[in-house]
């Protein structure tokens, strides 16, 4: 609503204003607007609009900074709306979808004394795991107005536009006298790849607003519901035999593969959808669809640090468990590493309590929880991703090479300064598989490869049970969005 002018030199970029955003987001005819008359009439609707629709039939809240008003700044009115909406998601348990690009609080507002507005970041705090909560980064967001993407469950920005930071290039110069580009400062690559705060990069708006539906669609409304289900073709959703997997999986656990080619024809065909592709990638985290039914993946990548866990796979993982388990999604695990990361860089950045925390979040989990030894998965890095015994799994199961121990044989036994009986013995115990512990009843089963989706099939099918059951918001101690 800055006037024709304005969207035209905005559109000349190659920008989406902010009614044209909310428009294609959802289903057509159905936005509803609130606070239209909000502030200064000088400035139209205080740079922000807000307001209600549906998205695939389901009602969303959504709110979306107008860069053509005052920079998207935020005024006394605008504030009011964001928390407004934020509250309106929590008391109608509904999905909440900020649309950013704005500068910050207003400067102006310290020149008009007013009551204390309530606080958005304030409410959507309150949203955690109560409510989906997105955020599209869609150009330059700064301060209290960037603050609403790291309170998300979800956050994409769109590449070659978005930008995030606590305060924009000519501040940071002002302050500190360090001279940077808002790409440099906060671009996609920053916080996709770096500080983890972003989780998918799009190419433009259309394929942010694209990407928004397809994640909601993955969800419930609310934690008092429960996913929906796909209504597949049902030779998609049937079990079949992985054939495939018997090339893809090498039998030595020292030859790296790619996790993506397993978890491609293990899920619901073209269901596979990854969060943080570029953060983290020791460790892939995917919602997809299996026999119809959503679930949570936390898959090993050997083709990164041999799969490893390092902080922000570790981190990018408890997250993702915490937030997936707070809308009581059926959560998997494929492990395939050799621990979590050690040495002196690892150990500097926290190693040990980012373990630690995954450790807890998937202990505490209350979902199905299914675990799956695809090769190996020493010390820690068997714990942290669900190889506990007696540790409320759906099932624990182990394809035939699979091997579990504090450390390997080989290095185990000469740290230990062992003699050379000993280590043979080592060696030979680790080599024999996952046989013992299957005997103890420490896996479930020991599996042919090909047989992955159709045991896990079988466990959803077993755990579907809970279906039934009412749902309840789960809380978690140290929970953030």
């Amino acid at each position: 609503m800055g006037g024709p002018d304005k969207l035209l030199r905005y559109r000349r970029f190659g920008r989406v204003d902010a009614r044209e955003r909310v428009s294609k987001f959802l289903d057509e005819d159905t936005f509803q607007e609130i606070g239209v008359l909000a502030g200064d009439a000088s400035i139209p609707s205080d740079a922000f609009v807000a307001g209600s629709g549906l998205v695939d039939g389901r009602p969303v809240l959504v709110g979306s900074e107008d860069f053509t008003v005052a920079g998207g700044s935020i005024g006394t009115a605008a504030a009011t709306k964001r928390a407004r909406i934020a509250e309106l998601a929590k008391r109608e348990r509904t999905p909440l979808v900020m649309m950013l690009e704005g500068a910050g609080h207003r400067a102006t507002n310290a020149l008009h004394p007013h009551r204390p507005a309530p606080n958005d970041l304030q409410a959507m705090a309150e949203l955690a795991g109560l409510v989906p909560t997105v955020s599209i980064v869609c150009g330059p967001s700064a301060g209290h107005g960037a603050l609403a993407a790291p309170m998300s469950d979800f956050v994409i920005m769109v590449k070659d536009h978005a930008a995030m930071f606590t305060a924009g290039p000519p501040l940071v110069e002002a302050s500190l006298a360090e001279k940077v580009t808002k790409e440099d400062l906060g671009g996609s690559a920053v916080h996709a790849e770096m500080s983890g705060i972003a989780d998918n990069v799009a190419a433009d708006v259309d394929s942010a607003l694209e990407l928004t539906r397809k994640y909601l669609s993955y969800f419930p409304s609310n934690a008092w519901s429960r996913a929906p289900l796909a209504d597949p073709d049902t030779s998609v959703a049937a079990p079949r035999s992985l054939d495939s997997l018997l090339d893809v999986v090498p039998p030595n656990p020292r030859i790296p593969y790619d996790m993506h080619d397993v978890l491609s024809v293990m899920v619901d065909e073209g269901t596979l959808f990854e969060l943080q592709p570029q953060h983290g990638s020791s460790v892939i985290t995917i919602l997809a669809r299996m026999g119809g039914r959503v679930v949570a993946v936390v898959a090993n990548q050997p083709l990164v640090l041999a799969g490893a866990l390092d902080v922000a796979a570790a981190e990018k993982a408890c997250r993702f468990i915490e937030m997936t388990g707070a809308f009581h999604i059926p959560l998997i695990f494929l492990a395939d590493n050799p621990g979590v990361l050690a040495g002196s860089k690892s150990e500097r950045d926290g190693i040990l309590r980012a373990s630690a925390r995954m450790f807890a979040a998937q202990h505490r989990s209350t979902v199905p929880k299914m675990h799956v030894t695809v090769r190996k998965a020493f010390g820690f890095g068997g714990s942290v991703m669900g190889q506990n015994a007696f540790d409320n799994q759906t099932v624990s199961l182990s394809f035939p090479g699979g091997m579990l121990g504090g450390i390997p044989a080989a290095v185990g036994g000469s740290t230990s300064k062992a003699d050379e009986r000993t280590q043979r013995a080592l060696i030979e115990n680790e080599a024999a598989g996952p046989w013992r512990l299957a005997s103890s009843v420490t896996y479930d089963d020991v599996i042919d490869p090909r047989e992955l989706r159709n045991a896990l099939l079988g466990a959803l099918r077993l755990s579907s049970g809970r279906d039934a059951e009412p749902v309840a918001p789960v809380v978690h101690t140290g929970y953030l969005p």
